[in-house]
C-alpha cells in the first residue's frame, strides 16, 4: 500500500493524531485522499510537510504564521525566521525578568526596592535600629519610590550620607525611643528642636526631608510619605509636626496638610 495511516504518520513525526488533525484544520498540511479501503494514506510529501510544521511550531513560530512560511520563497522564509527570532528574544528577556522578580520575591525587600535601598536597610540594622523601625522605613521607602520615582535615587544617596554621621544616627535612634513617650512629654519639643537644628546645619541631610516633596506639585504625596505609619495624636505625630514647624519657621518649604 502507498503510504501510512494517520496514527503511523503522527508516530513517525513525533506528534499526536490530534495535532495532525489540527494541522489539517488550519491548512498547514493537506489532508490526503482516502484509498480504496477508506483510509487516508500519508506519503513522503505529507510526512515532510508535517515535519516542517512541527519543527517551526517547536521553535516558537505561531501556528497562524507557519502556513505562509512553508509556502514562502527562500528570501521571505529567512526574513520571516529573523522576525520570529526577534520576537522569541523579546519573550526570553521578558521571562528572564519575571524569573528574576521571583528570585527577588524570596527576599521581600528586593522585590519592591532596588539593591541600594536594601543595603541601606541592612546598614540601619547594623547601626542598631530596631527591627520594627527598619520594617517601617522599608514600607515608607516602597511608598516613596512608587509616588515619586524620579527623586528616589537621589533620596537614597542623601540617606546614605546621613547614616555616615554619628550625630544623625544618634538623633534618629532617640526619635525612635520617643515613640513610646506621651504626646505631651516636654522632651518631645527639645528633641524636635535638636533634629530641626541638625537639618538646618546640614543642608545635605535636609534633602532627606525636602528632596522628594520638591519633585512633586502635590502636597498630598509628601504627607503620605512623611507621615506614613503615624497614629493621629501620637508622640510620633506630634514630634514630626514640631520638626516641620521649626523648619518652616526657618524658611524651609514643607507642605502643609491644606496644600500650601
Amino acid at each position: 500500500m502507498n503510504g501510512v495511516t494517520i496514527g503511523q504518520a503522527a508516530a513517525f513525526v513525533g506528534v499526536t493524531v490530534k495535532t495532525v488533525r489540527h494541522y489539517h484544520k488550519l491548512g498547514l498540511v493537506k489532508e490526503p485522499e482516502r484509498d480504496g479501503s477508506g483510509y487516508r494514506r500519508y506519503g513522503s510529501a505529507e510526512l515532510l510537510r508535517l515535519v516542517q510544521a512541527r519543527t517551526l511550531a517547536a521553535a516558537g513560530v505561531p501556528l497562524a504564521d507557519i502556513g505562509s512560511l512553508l509556502d514562502a520563497d527562500p528570501a521571505l522564509f529567512a526574513a520571516a525566521l529573523a522576525d520570529v527570532e526577534r520576537r522569541l528574544t523579546e519573550r526570553i528577556e521578558e521571562l528572564i525578568a519575571r524569573r528574576d522578580t521571583l528570585h527577588r520575591l524570596a527576599d521581600g525587600d528586593r522585590a519592591l526596592l532596588p539593591d541600594r535601598a536594601v543595603v541601606l536597610l541592612e546598614r540601619m540594622s547594623g547601626l542598631g535600629f530596631p527591627a520594627e523601625e527598619v520594617a517601617a522605613t522599608r514600607e515608607g521607602w516602597v511608598l516613596a519610590r512608587a509616588l515619586v520615582p524620579e527623586g528616589f535615587d537621589d533620596f537614597l544617596t542623601h540617606v546614605g550620607h546621613a547614616l555616615d554621621d554619628p550625630r544623625f544616627v544618634a538623633l534618629s535612634r532617640r526619635a525612635i525611643e520617643a515613640t513610646a513617650w506621651e504626646p505631651d512629654d516636654p522632651r518631645l519639643a527639645e528633641l524636635a528642636t535638636a533634629i530641626a537644628d541638625h537639618f538646618l546645619a546640614n543642608p545635605a541631610h535636609l534633602k532627606i526631608v525636602t528632596g522628594l516633596q520638591a519633585r512633586t506639585d502635590a502636597a498630598a504625596r509628601y504627607h503620605l510619605i512623611a507621615h506614613h505609619g503615624e497614629e493621629q495624636g501620637s508622640a510620633t505625630a506630634r514630634g514630626v509636626a514640631l520638626v516641620e514647624a521649626r523648619l518652616r519657621a526657618a524658611g524651609v518649604h514643607i507642605p502643609r496638610p491644606d496644600g500650601h
